[in-house]
């Protein structure tokens, strides 16, 4: 995990505007919200995922940037005012808060522009078409049918309590889509797995999406604003639905292990290298920050 977290935090040094180059408080800010923090989950699915594809890892390096774009854009419009309204992230103030709301607004605009001008100006799959069956997964991803939907039904859910099955779909669009489409994108950059095992990833992927927001669930509660690096209990506070709020916690937990089960069950169709996809599934539900 830390040689691909290195890997990827040097690759975004690269590839992100620099410091000096105008419009300067822009790319300052872009270069602030990406660099430095997180997990670098995305990332690291992508590159397991190439790996169980024999992919050219130079390849997998750039959907792996164009991905951690698309999630830290999402993460920095996230903390504004106007959607959860936090003042802290990854240990640090979030991005409107450093710089201030137009800024932020503006380096999320950025960075998503940015993942995609980087699908297009590299060459990361065997043929074009491929290349571009990429681009329109991780538009989809990140659409009205994937995150942003997702976020639109978590902003109409508050104060209401839903189903299971109402906050799974929730979760399937606004974390899940784009966990779904980091296991995609990594598995593209070569063209080695058939459409079975291909299928099978997005098995995998459909199990930990919604398994990594439980655990999100769960930490939110139990977990100290220092260890998260974000603003603990906050949906509780906000009076937001949650796996915890519906199933309570050891439920919550109890699910999360099923779905890893079930995640390790789908890498079974793989012919070989699944391996570190197995090991991320068991980090994603047994992690504790």
């Amino acid at each position: 995990m830390g040689r691909v977290q290195g890997r990827v935090e040097s690759a975004l040094g690269r590839l992100l505007p620099g410091r000096d180059i105008g419009p300067q408080r822009l790319h300052q800010g872009m270069r602030y919200a990406v660099l430095g923090g997180g997990k670098r989950v995305r990332p690291l699915l992508a590159f397991a995922a190439g790996e169980a594809a024999s992919a050219d890892p130079a390849r997998v390096e750039v959907a792996a940037c164009a991905l951690e774009c698309i999630h830290v854009y999402s993460l920095v419009h996230d903390d504004l005012p106007c959607m959860d309204d936090d003042v802290l992230r990854h240990g640090k103030p979030s991005c409107h808060i450093e710089y201030d709301e137009a800024t932020a607004l503006l380096v999320g605009d950025s960075l998503q522009a940015l993942a995609f001008h980087l699908l297009a100006e590299h060459r990361v799959a065997d043929d074009p078409a491929t290349q571009l069956e990429m681009v329109k997964i991780l538009a989809s991803a990140c659409g009205s049918r994937g995150m942003a939907g997702g976020q639109a039904i978590d902003l109409a859910a508050v104060g209401r309590t839903l189903t299971l099955p109402e906050l799974e779909h929730l979760h399937m669009h606004k974390t899940g889509a784009l966990i779904r489409a980091s296991v995609a994108l990594g598995a593209r950059c070569s063209a080695t797995l058939s459409s079975a095992e291909l299928a099978s990833l997005d098995d995998y992927a459909k199990c930990i999406g919604l398994a990594f927001q439980i655990v999100d669930d769960v930490l939110d509660c139990e977990a100290s604003t220092a260890t998260l690096g974000k603003t603990a209990g906050k949906d509780a506070s906000d009076n937001k639905p949650t796996y915890v709020s519906v199933l309570g916690t050891a439920e919550a937990r109890a699910m999360a292990e099923e779905l890893r089960v079930q995640a390790h069950s789908a890498l079974r169709n793989l012919k070989a290298g699944g391996t570190r996809l197995g090991e991320l599934a068991d980090f994603i539900v047994r992690r504790n920050f």
